[in-house]
Order: C-alpha cells, then structure tokens, then sequence
C-alpha cells in the first residue's frame, strides 16, 4: 500500500467510542490503532451505521474530537479531526 501521508502516524491500541449522536446515549465501541494530531484509524465490528460525521471519545466521556470519514472498509474508518475552535473565535457569543 502507498503511503501518502505527510504526517506519520503513532501506532497504537486503545478502546475508544463513536458518539454517534449527542442527543443520545448511543455509542459504538472501537478500537484506536494509529493516532496523529489530524486523524486516526480506527477499528469496529462494522462500519454500517456510522455516520460520516461523529464524535470520538477514548477517554471515558471526559473529551470529544468531532471527526469526520476520509475513507471506509466493512471493519476501518481513516478519520480526520476538525479543528479545535479557537478561543478569540468563541469570547464574542
């Protein structure tokens, strides 16, 4: 496989959770295997209902990265960051 990014990527496994909606309790269960400051790969049972914009979670809840589906298998989601809201973006609401 050709390796494009220009950001090499820290492997690693940690469990991690898709909220899928933040109106509800629903979570899906993953699995993180690669991590940059931009994105991720991720692992999953299947990737059916996941939405192409979610938020993810691996520590418990306690932080939310709103991500979005660069590219999908049955079972891997590559998925790219947003960027954080700066704070001068936010002082004015």
């Amino acid at each position: 496989m050709d390796n494009r990014r220009s950001i090499a990527r820290t492997r690693i496994r940690h469990n991690a959770e898709i909220v899928v909606d933040r109106r509800t309790p629903e979570k899906v269960q993953c699995t993180l295997q690669d991590l940059t400051n931009t994105g991720a790969c991720i692992t999953l049972a299947s990737t059916y209902r996941v939405p192409d914009t979610f938020e993810l979670t691996f520590d418990r809840g306690r932080s939310r990265r709103s991500c979005w589906v660069k590219w999908r298998t049955h079972d891997r989601l590559g998925i790219s960051f947003a960027k954080p809201v700066e704070e001068s973006e936010t002082a004015g609401e």
